[in-house]
């Protein structure tokens, strides 16, 4: 029985879907002397795992001391400064184009206007023409 829960809870790691608690079920398992043959490649992997937990470095590590702070506290004020003009410009530059984009819809919409009214015009005297059209036919057949 508790070599299959042991095959279920090593496909749930595989899977990775196992809690820290199955893992440690797990790792106690394959630390154990006997283990089934068919599962003697996990046992290296965890005994890896617990192994390398244990490792711990000597070395010191010394971080530099910084020198000229206040230098690169003014260099960052700077281009803060410089960004943000530079932000503010293209969106003024933006608001004109807005503007200029609207200022030529406008005349466009203008001229638009204007050609269809001379349209309508023209499409009223063809109509007057097809009036005439039609009575000189009535009277030139009745004659």
């Amino acid at each position: 029985m508790e070599l299959a829960k042991i095959e279920k809870l090593l496909e749930k790691y595989l899977a990775a879907e196992t809690t820290l608690k199955e893992e440690n079920v797990l790792k106690n398992y394959f630390s154990q002397e006997n283990v089934p043959e068919h599962l003697e490649e996990y046992k290296s992997m965890f005994n890896y795992f617990t192994n390398s937990s244990l490792d711990v470095s000597a070395k010191t590590i010394s971080l530099p001391q910084k020198k000229n702070g206040s230098i690169m506290k003014w260099l960052s004020v700077a281009a803060m400064a410089i960004l943000f003009v530079g932000i503010y410009s293209l969106s003024q530059n933006n608001l004109t184009e807005k503007e200029e984009a609207m200022l030529a819809y406008q005349e466009t919409q203008k001229a638009l206007n204007l050609i269809s009214l001379n349209l309508n015009k023209g499409n009223n005297a063809i109509a007057q023409l097809q009036t005439f059209e039609n009575t000189q036919n009535k009277i030139f057949k009745n004659k």
